[in-house]
C-alpha cells in the first residue's frame, strides 16, 4: 500500500513563505490526483490545492495567487508552495492521493499521509 510522508511545515511569520512536501513511498510506478488538505482547530478538512497526474490544477478561493502546487512523477513527489501566509493559513495540512499503481495492480481511494503542522503567527 502507498505511504505518503509530509514535510516542510514550521512556524512562520505572516508574510512568510513555507513548502510542503510529500513524498509517496512503496513499489510505485503512478499515482492518479494528489493534493493538499487542511484542518484547522474545531474546523472541517478542506482543500486546499490538488492536482491531476497531468499537471491540471485547482485551488480554493482563499488561497488563489498565494499557493502553488506542484508535482514530480518521477519522484512520486508532491509540493505545496505557499506564500504571502496568513494567520488563517494555520492548520494541520493532509497530503492526499486518491489512488496509484503498483507492481501488484492499481488501486482507486483516499490515501492520507499522518499531517504537518503550519503556523502563522508573529
Amino acid at each position: 500500500q502507498v505511504q505518503l510522508v509530509e514535510s516542510g511545515g514550521g512556524l512562520v511569520q505572516p508574510g512568510g513563505s513555507l513548502r510542503l512536501s510529500c513524498a509517496a513511498s512503496g513499489s510505485i510506478f503512478s499515482i492518479n490526483a494528489m493534493g493538499w488538505y487542511r484542518q484547522a482547530p474545531g474546523k472541517q478538512r478542506e482543500l486546499v490545492a490538488a492536482i491531476t497526474s497531468g499537471g491540471s490544477t485547482n485551488y480554493a478561493d482563499s488561497v488563489k495567487g498565494r499557493f502553488t502546487i506542484s508535482r514530480d512523477n518521477a519522484k512520486n513527489t508532491v509540493y505545496l508552495q505557499m506564500n504571502s501566509l496568513k494567520p488563517e493559513d494555520t492548520a494541520v495540512y493532509y497530503c492526499n492521493a486518491s489512488g496509484y499503481c503498483s507492481g501488484y495492480g492499481c488501486y482507486v481511494g483516499d490515501y492520507w499521509g499522518q499531517g504537518t503542522q503550519v503556523t502563522v503567527s508573529s
